[in-house]
């Protein structure tokens, strides 16, 4: 089980390196997705770390979090992260979505 908490940290830590180098380039759009495949991430560690099993297979953070058992002991700053992110995954891969979120994000 320890491997596995650690593979989903490792995954975690390339990709928020990876959000930093899009950042540093200002691609705000890949820094919002990178951010998710972050949180998702860690949230799938601590579902394994929680729970002793394999995570379920999903993208969906807020699902995630409350599955993992995790999302009683966030705080609604958290949760509001997750909420932010959520649409990142998903929309920042389709080239429809792509245009509209990039004008809605900035380095802040």
């Amino acid at each position: 089980m320890k491997d596995k908490i650690q593979y989903w940290a490792d995954i975690a830590e390339y990709d928020l390196e990876t959000a930093r180098v899009m950042l540093k380039g200002k691609r705000f759009l890949y820094v919002g997705f990178m951010c998710h495949q972050v949180i998702e991430k860690i949230l799938k560690g601590f579902y394994v770390f929680s729970k002793g099993e394999n995570p379920p297979y999903t993208h969906n953070l807020n699902y995630l979090a409350e599955k993992s058992g995790i999302n009683d002991k966030m705080t609604e700053d958290q949760k509001d992260i997750l909420d932010v992110l959520e649409p990142l995954n998903v929309e920042a891969r389709y080239p429809t979505h792509k245009e509209r979120l990039i004008r809605s994000l900035s380095e802040k």
